[in-house]
C-alpha cells in the first residue's frame, strides 16, 4: 500500500517544481498563446499578424506538511514526517507541457490552434493515522488503540491526458480610451491514463499491537478505478506519459472577456483586465483494463482487519484483490467498465495596473467551481495572487506574491528576454525560507 497510496511522488524523480501554471509570465503585457490559455479573449491583443509557440514547461509540488528542503533531502522519516500532526494530509503534484501553437488575425478575429499534455496527481484529506496504519506497517506508540472518524471522502488520485485546442477572440468594442474583446476555446481530450482510490464516510478504530495493525468497528465507501498504463505500477514515471493513448473521448470549453483602459502611449496601456471560466467539460476512459468499483466497508466490533497486507500493495490491482479476499468485510455495491471523469472548472479574474512608466503590478485570483473530494473530479486548488513587474517590449522581470490553498504563502522571480523565458512562483521563499511548495517554469514563443 505504501507505494500505491504515495504514487504521487513515482513522477518526482523526472520533473522539476512549481505552483500556479506559468504565474507572473500569463498576465504579461507581451501577450500570446500563453495568455490566450489563461483568457481566450486575451488572443485578440497579439501586436502582429502571427504568433508561433514552441515549447513551454511547467510543473509544481505543494503540500501542507512537508518543507521543500524535507522533499529533496531523501529523508529516512519521510513517511512519517508525511503523516505527522492531526490535520489531514494534502498533496498535489501538476505537470503541463505545452507544445506546438500557432496564432494568426484577420481583421478583428484571431485565430489559433494548440497543443498540451497534461499530468495531475493528488492526495486529498488523507487521514494521518490511518495514513500511517496503511504505509508505515505501524503508527506512533508500541501498543495503542486510535479511533478514525473522517467524514470528507479520503482520495489518491492520478490522470494524464493530452489535448488539443482550437480557439477564436473577436474585438468587440473599440474607441480612443477603450478596448474589449471576447474569446473560446474549445479543446478535444485525449484520455490517457486514470486512477483513483476514495474512502468516504470513514469511521473505525486502528490497534496496533507490537507492529501488527489492524481495523475494526469500522464502516465506510470505498471507489476504485483505474484506466490504462496505472493499472500497473505506479513506481513507474513513464506510466502517467500516456498522454493521447485513450484517442478522442472528451471536450472541454474555455469562455473569457478582456478589457483595456487605453494609454496614449499605443504600445501601453493603463488597465488590462479579465474573466474567465475555464475546463467546463469532462472525458470518458476507455480501455481494455478500465475498472471502476463501489465497495461497502462494514467490520463488526470484535472483528479485525490486517492492516500489514497492503504495504506491498504497489497497485490498485493489488488493492482490489486484497480487498475482495476479505470477503466477509467488503462488498461491491457496484461496478462498470467505462467511466467519465470531469475536469477542474475554474473561475479567474486578473487586472494588469500600469502603476508608473514601466512598472506594472497584476492582481490574479483562481477559484474552483468543483469538490476536489468528488471520486470523478480532477483536482486544482485555489490561488490568489500579487505580481509586480518590470515591463518593456523585448524585457521583463517580476515577483509572484501567492496565498495558496494547500502550501500557503510564497513569493517568485521571473523573468523574459525577447520570447524567452523562466520563473517560479517560490524562488524567492525557497532562498529566503523553507516553504512547503517549490517549483520551475521556462518556454519560448515568437511573432512573425
Amino acid at each position: 500500500m505504501r507505494k500505491t497510496l504515495l504514487f504521487v511522488f513515482s513522477i518526482l524523480g523526472t520533473v522539476a517544481f512549481s505552483q500556479e501554471h506559468f504565474s507572473g509570465i500569463n498576465t504579461s503585457r507581451r501577450t500570446g498563446l500563453l495568455n490566450a490559455r489563461n483568457n481566450p479573449a486575451e488572443l485578440a491583443n497579439i501586436k502582429k499578424k502571427y504568433e508561433v509557440n514552441v515549447f513551454n514547461f511547467s510543473a509544481n509540488i505543494a503540500n501542507n506538511k512537508m518543507s521543500f528542503s524535507d522533499l529533496i533531502d531523501n529523508n529516512d522519516n519521510f513517511e512519517e514526517m508525511l503523516f505527522s500532526g492531526s490535520e489531514p494530509l494534502n498533496m498535489r503534484v501538476d505537470v503541463e507541457i505545452l507544445g506546438p501553437a500557432f496564432a494568426f488575425k484577420v481583421n478583428k478575429w484571431t485565430f489559433g490552434i494548440a497543443t498540451a499534455a497534461k499530468v495531475k496527481a493528488s492526495l486529498v484529506d488523507i487521514n494521518t493515522t490511518l495514513g500511517n496504519a496503511l504505509t508505515n506497517g505501524g503508527i506512533d506508540n508500541i501498543n495503542e488503540v486510535y479511533d478514525v472518524l473522517a467524514s470528507e471522502n479520503q482520495r489518491a488520485t492520478g490522470t494524464s491526458w493530452g489535448e488539443i485546442g482550437f480557439s477564436v477572440a473577436r474585438e468587440l468594442y473599440d474607441n480612443e480610451k477603450h478596448h474589449f474583446n471576447g474569446g473560446v476555446t474549445l479543446k478535444l481530450l485525449f484520455p490517457g491514463t486514470y486512477a483513483n482510490m476514495g474512502a468516504s464516510e470513514f469511521r473505525g478504530t486502528v490497534q496496533n499491537n507490537l507492529g501488527t495493525v489492524t481495523l475494526t468497528d469500522a464502516s465506510a465507501q470505498v471507489n476504485l478505478a483505474y484506466s490504462g498504463s496505472l493499472a500497473g505500477d505506479f513506481s513507474e514515471s513513464e506510466n502517467f506519459t500516456e498522454f493521447f493513448a485513450g484517442g478522442l473521448n472528451g471536450f472541454a470549453t474555455d469562455l473569457g472577456i478582456n478589457y483595456q483602459l487605453k494609454s496614449v502611449n499605443p504600445n501601453r496601456y493603463l488597465l488590462n483586465a479579465g474573466v474567465a471560466v475555464r475546463n467546463i467539460g469532462s472525458m470518458t476512459f476507455k480501455n481494455d483494463n478500465n475498472v471502476t468499483s463501489y465497495y461497502k466497508l462494514e467490520i463488526p466490533e470484535g472483528q479485525f482487519l490486517g492492516l500489514n497486507q497492503f504495504e506491498d500493495a504497489k497497485s490498485i490491482e493489488d488493492v482490489e484483490n486484497i480487498l475482495e479476499n476479505e470477503t466477509g468485510f467488503f462488498e461491491k455495491s457496484e461496478e462498470s467498465k467505462d467511466f467519465k471523469v470531469k475536469l477542474p472548472t475554474i473561475f479567474s479574474a486578473y487586472a494588469d495596473l500600469n502603476v508608473y512608466n514601466n512598472w506594472y503590478a497584476t492582481g490574479y485570483i483562481q477559484q474552483r467551481t468543483s469538490d476536489d473530494n468528488n471520486n470523478d473530479q480532477v483536482v486544482v486548488q485555489n490561488i490568489i495572487s500579487i505580481t509586480p513587474r518590470y515591463s518593456t517590449d523585448y524585457f521583463e522581470v517580476y515577483t509572484p506574491l501567492a496565498d495558496n490553498e494547500i502550501s500557503g504563502f510564497t513569493a517568485g522571480l521571473g523573468f523574459r528576454v525577447g520570447g524567452f523565458f523562466m520563473g517560479s512562483s517560490s524562488a524567492l521563499s525557497v532562498a529566503l525560507g523553507d516553504p512547503n511548495q517549490a517549483d520551475f517554469y521556462f518556454g519560448f514563443r515568437t511573432l512573425l
